[in-house]
């Protein structure tokens, strides 16, 4: 401990106060009690409660209030990006339609820039009929016409061209135009079994419709393979209308067939147009349904050929020198099952027919002897006078269901 007295101390040790000027004093004396005062904890306001409160709820959610940190505000950032994009879908609309009809067309566009001139050309070419007009094919039918095709430009059929002046010109060829869908499995079958169904379909119908040895009056063996003898009568019923044709017996209901002592095929093509399609069937089954048209043309055999009731080439050259053509329309929808035959009593493998219907255009009325006869604008009509309705036969969004009516009408084209 120091000796040393503080200064102001006397000799007996007591303190003595300085001399300090009064108003000096005061003066320390506000300023102290000023600096106590504003330094000392304040109870917060009732709004500053309620502020603080807050704010920290919303902390606690995550968010933040407008301004805090974050910039501008996320809603009037947010509401500038939506007026943005309701312009662009304002001036999307007309954008994307113009993309899009570029793009089925693009020589839409001026000057050719992607050179689709050259291919578009060349393929008509190829696409081009000998001795006419162009005729660009038409892409497979997948879904059911909502129309009738629209007329083609009138023209006169030839040799060179069996189909001109007829929709079917831009229809596919023949098999090639029976397009299988791709197989996927159906209740117990597998993808394999009902690509096997599928393709046997396709079978029945190139068998009974497109088969040269069918299409001159002879047993559809390939198509009669694809039936099973297990349902009941119905290969019975088809053999005995190939044996004894007759109205209520009559092959035609199954199998395109002409008489080749009357009229011969036109060239080796025939055009067909339709779609396959398949579902689960009501009988644990696979349901294939086929609607399909088929346009035969067709030039009169000769007399020497007819006079002599054979079915070999006519002797005088294709027609007898004869070059006018006529078509024929047959258009046939068909229903077919694949059983389970371990449900039911049915060949594994093989078909069932559960709907069978058709419509014929251009062929004789109230004639039952199993072949369809052409009318050609030469020759003298053939059969019954027709009492039916006038119909088109190529319009394919017709239903023919019950079509089989007991009149026989006329066709407003060929």
């Amino acid at each position: 401990m120091s000796d040393k007295q503080p200064e102001g101390a006397g000799e007996s040790g007591e303190f003595k106060q300085p001399s300090v000027p009064d108003d000096v004093w005061e003066r320390f004396a506000r300023d102290t009690e000023r600096d106590i005062r504003s330094s000392a904890p304040k109870e917060p306001s009732a709004r500053a409660r309620m502020v603080t409160e807050r704010l920290r709820q919303k902390d606690a959610k995550g968010a933040q209030p407008e301004g805090w940190r974050t910039g501008p505000a996320w809603r009037e950032m947010d509401g500038r990006a939506a007026r943005r994009r309701r312009l662009w879908a304002i001036l999307g609309v007309p954008v994307a339609i113009a993309v899009a009809l570029v793009a089925v067309k693009p020589s839409l566009l001026p000057g050719d820039p992607f050179g689709t001139s050259s291919d578009a050309s060349s393929g008509a070419s190829a696409g081009t009929p000998s001795g006419g007009a162009s005729a660009a094919a038409l892409p497979a039918e997948t879904a059911p016409p909502t129309a009738a095709p629209s007329s083609a430009a009138p023209d006169t059929p030839t040799l060179d061209r069996p189909f001109a002046g007829s929709p079917a010109e831009r229809w596919a060829d023949g098999a090639a135009a029976i397009v299988v869908p791709k197989a996927t499995p159906v209740g117990t079958f597998t993808s394999a079994q009902v690509a096997a169904a599928l393709k046997r379909a396709k079978t029945l119908l190139v068998g009974a419709n497109l088969a040269p040895g069918t299409l001159r009056g002879e047993r559809p063996e390939s198509a009669l393979a694809v039936l099973d003898p297990k349902q009941p009568r119905m290969l019975d019923d088809v053999n005995s209308w190939l044996r004894a044709p007759g109205k209520k017996h009559d092959p035609l209901m199954l199998f395109s067939r002409f008489d080749p002592a009357e009229v011969r095929p036109a060239g080796d093509v025939v055009k067909v147009r339709g779609r396959m399609t398949f579902k689960a069937g009501a009988h644990a089954s696979v349901a294939i349904h086929m609607d399909y048209t088929f346009v035969y043309p067709l030039i009169q055999a000769s007399k020497a050929s007819k006079a002599s009731g054979t079915s070999g080439a006519p002797t005088e050259g294709p027609g007898g020198g004869s070059t006018e053509v006529a078509r024929t329309i047959v258009r046939r929808v068909l229903d077919l099952e694949l059983l389970d035959p371990r449900k039911y009593q049915a060949t594994p493998g093989k078909l069932s027919i559960t709907r069978y219907d058709q419509d014929f255009g251009n062929t004789a009325c109230d004639v039952y002897d199993g072949f369809l006869h052409p009318q050609f604008d030469s020759a003298a009509p053939t059969g019954a006078p027709p009492t039916g309705p006038t119909t088109d036969p190529y319009d394919r969004s017709r239903d023919i269901e019950h079509s089989g009516t007991e009149t026989c009408g006329t066709v407003s084209r060929t």
